[in-house]
């Protein structure tokens, strides 16, 4: 690489992970900040617990014995009514196994038309609430699915070790420390107060730098990619905090974020969106620019005449595919996430336009263009630097092989044959 570029690269690459490093230095948090449980939502003790026993009940008797309910009770009055006389209901006996009370039974009754039904020997979660009656403490909440989330997880690390061999083991271990800075310093760092497009900022770029560097090393290659990335976070950043205030969205839209902002009013709820824009933007932005980098350096691996006009050419075709398929990845990847969402919408007969101004969906909107915007705009800059830097790297190239690579071994009707 020439000595130029090579001033360029440090030039931007060590400030900018000088900034981080201090970003996170100041910014680090104590742990987050204690309150008293609601016990609403996410927000309850909870417990594993068994169950041990599961009968079938007569639904009229248990309510004329006055045992409470459990489960949706949103339907209407009389056709719940109808449905518990009619249908056979399911008396669970559970067991807790942790916890100050562990040993304790409950009793649990199931109606028929709850989604979740109850079976014996299930492991399942329940929650706690200390302030009511003793019979009435707990209260299955969940079904306990650690294991085969577990399992799967180590059938993904097994996939990835085994495939990318040395490589998908730093993959993995860098998955391993982007998580530990996502939980140990972002999630704390926003509910201690920091400003979270700040937090985002400083947490998503110390994860790039580690994950990008460990996973493909300490190389030019890897440079360029870092600073394509960098350049798009930037774009996404800016077009993000304009359009969300001038949306005027508030990120307050469902039940859990609006107890996270009653139990953290501090919380800058448009700010806790804008950085999971650019935190979700992150890991495919990574993917772009590494595949960008990847795929002008090996251009020029198999033609080293290639000047870097050639290569950004060549490299751009390649980069074009990405984008059709990166943006209608990411569009489909929301409308999966959003699509009890979107049915709730179809059964209203709601108009696109009314669908598409709710704030619901125009957060999914805003999310997914900026995303994918960046995500454009990260092919032709990390192409364009990829090709600069690499036709750089080799002295031999020069403006004239760069207009017309394929001149040169037409001489005398005899090709020069390429040392290796």
């Amino acid at each position: 690489m020439s000595q130029h570029l090579r001033k360029v690269i440090a030039a931007v690459l060590i400030p900018f992970a000088t900034a981080v490093l201090v970003g996170l230095v100041v910014l680090w948090p104590g742990g987050a900040p204690p309150h008293e449980r609601t016990g609403v939502g996410f927000d309850r003790q909870t417990q594993s617990a068994t169950v041990t026993k599961v009968e079938e009940v007569d639904c009229a008797s248990v309510n004329a014995s006055g045992v409470p309910p459990t489960g949706d009770t949103s339907t209407a009055e009389g056709s719940s009514a109808q449905q518990q006389e009619k249908g056979t209901c399911k008396k669970a006996t559970v067991r807790v196994d942790t916890g100050k009370d562990k040993g304790r039974t409950f009793t649990e009754i199931v109606q028929p038309d709850q989604s979740r039904q109850l079976k014996e020997g299930q492991e399942v979660v329940v929650a706690y609430e200390p302030a009511a009656p003793k019979d009435l403490q707990y209260s299955v909440t969940d079904v306990n699915r650690k294991f085969p989330m577990a399992l799967l997880a180590g059938i993904f690390a097994l996939a990835v070790v085994v495939v990318g061999r040395m490589r998908g083991v730093m993959a993995l271990v860098a998955l391993a420390i982007s998580f530990l800075v996502l939980t140990f310093f972002i999630l704390p760092a926003i509910l201690q107060g920091s400003n979270p497009l700040v937090v985002a900022v400083v947490g998503a770029s110390a994860i790039m730098l580690i994950a990008l560097y460990m996973c493909h090393g300490l190389s030019a290659r890897t440079s360029v990619a870092v600073i394509g990335t960098l350049i798009s976070l930037l774009l996404i950043g800016l077009l993000g905090s304009l359009f969300i205030d001038w949306a005027v969205l508030t990120g307050n839209t469902d039940d859990n974020t609006g107890l996270i902002h009653g139990l953290y009013p501090e919380i800058d709820m448009s700010g806790l969106l804008l950085a999971g824009v650019i935190i979700g933007s992150l890991g495919v932005l990574d993917d772009v620019t590494v595949t960008q980098t990847s795929a002008v350096w090996e251009l020029h691996e198999a033609n080293p005449a290639m000047g870097w006009r050639g290569l950004y050419r060549a490299g751009i075709r390649i980069g074009r595919d990405h984008i059709a398929s990166v943006v209608n990845t990411l569009v489909l990847a929301y409308a999966g996430a959003a699509l009890p969402l979107l049915l709730l919408f179809s059964i209203a007969q709601s108009s696109v336009g009314t669908v598409a101004n709710s704030e619901l969906v125009a957060e999914e909107i805003v999310r997914t263009l900026v995303g994918s915007i960046g995500l454009v705009a990260s092919v032709p800059v990390t192409t364009a630097l990829a090709a600069l830097v690499v036709s750089a790297d080799r002295p031999g190239t020069s403006a004239a092989a760069s207009a017309a690579p394929a001149a040169a071994p037409a001489r005398g009707g005899k090709g020069r044959r390429r040392k290796r």
